[in-house]
């Protein structure tokens, strides 16, 4: 551990409101419809469906297994949460419209004022990174957590890239060695497509973070200074497809979770690495993404470690309906949902109570 970190865990927490109570009739389910980004069909020249969150969320509700009241709303971050990681020069340069149009590939965005930029872009990817520190709670709580967002894993402490304008992963992970007692130690599992530069630039030099990537090698970002921080890495050639990607997942899941246990699992679920996918390159099926999900999950309760699971990247209109069937997957096996909640006091899957975190206290690269 660096003299940085150990002094940084000795300073007290700034308070925030992203670890406000919420009622165990709530799933640990994170949402709030500004994760979607639409401004004047700008969000259309990135490839990335910048919608997705809310059709994952229609879809869960169109199979009633969720209703607006039973998933837990998430609030934005605030400054002073983002500074837990962030530094205030990298903040201060999101000031500039032309940064966040580098950050998030959306040229046009250079031209238009701050202040709109802020609202319509920063924004919701702010409150995407508080769902992703509130999910993190949560999942220590009930044993499992889904922010349907997040998954900004080419962000670091000082530096955007990629779609990720904050660092949501490092954040949650920092909040919880903070804030909670008996959490010392963390696993991140990276299965976007896409290597997660970010988190492991922030923890390059932490132990007490555990580092398992799987990437196409070919693609975006190649940083070979951060891939240092890799304990476990698996880099996989174009068009890799199901059998040999689930034989890795299983075979190198187990393996990471074997070598050091941790006291919080992060699953980055990229669904970039679906056949045909623009960016991600690989050759993966919607029953593999969905095998591949339970797999993980599996090896977190078999072994009783909490779990939190963000969605990050995926470029086609279809992902949305994946992550949902995923998701109702994870239910039907009893790797999710209030009955696999040690201590859930209700088997009841939907309830009218208002879940909202304040009712109880290519030239394109990737996410």
């Amino acid at each position: 551990m660096s003299h940085k970190e150990d002094n940084e865990g000795k300073r007290s927490p700034q308070v925030t409101d992203l670890y406000a109570s919420i009622p165990k009739t709530c799933l640990p389910i994170v949402y709030h419809p500004d994760y979607n980004i639409t401004f004047m069909g700008l969000e259309k020249l990135h490839p990335f469906d910048a919608g997705k969150w809310g059709k994952v969320i229609h879809f869960l509700k169109e199979e009633q297994f969720i209703t607006d009241g039973s998933i837990v709303e998430a609030r934005e971050a605030t400054e002073e949460d983002l500074l837990v990681v962030h530094t205030r020069r990298y903040l201060n340069r999101l000031k500039w419209s032309v940064v966040v149009a580098t950050i998030t590939e959306i040229p046009p965005l250079l031209f238009l004022p701050n202040f709109l930029v802020q609202r319509k872009v920063l924004r919701p990817l702010r409150t995407q990174t508080g769902g992703t520190i509130m999910a993190g709670k949560l999942a220590v709580d009930r044993g499992w957590a889904i922010n349907v967002g997040g998954g900004f894993h080419h962000c670091s402490s000082d530096k955007g890239g990629g779609f990720c304008a904050y660092a949501d992963i490092t954040l949650t992970i920092k909040f919880l060695f903070e804030r909670v007692e008996g959490i010392s130690r963390a696993t991140i599992i990276d299965l976007d497509a896409h290597q997660g530069n970010g988190h492991e630039r922030d923890f390059l030099d932490d132990r007490r973070v555990f580092i398992m990537d799987m990437y196409n090698r070919y693609i975006y970002p190649g940083d070979g200074y951060a891939k240092r921080a890799i304990k476990r890495k698996v880099e996989l050639d174009w068009g890799t497809e199901d059998s040999e990607y689930l034989q890795k997942v299983e075979l190198h899941s187990e393996g990471a979770l074997n070598e050091i246990r941790p006291d919080i699992i992060v699953y980055n679920a990229g669904t970039d690495i679906l056949d045909g996918d623009p960016l991600g390159g690989l050759s993966i099926s919607p029953q593999g993404i969905i095998k591949r999900d339970e797999i993980v999950f599996r090896a977190a309760k078999r072994r009783g470690i909490p779990i939190l699971m963000v969605t990050s990247g995926g470029y086609q209109k279809k992902t949305a309906r994946i992550i949902a069937d995923s998701i109702l997957n994870l239910h039907r096996q009893g790797l999710i949902g209030s009955e696999a909640v040690e201590g859930e006091g209700s088997s009841s899957l939907v309830t009218h109570m208002m879940c909202s975190s304040g009712c109880a206290g290519s030239k394109f690269t990737a996410v």
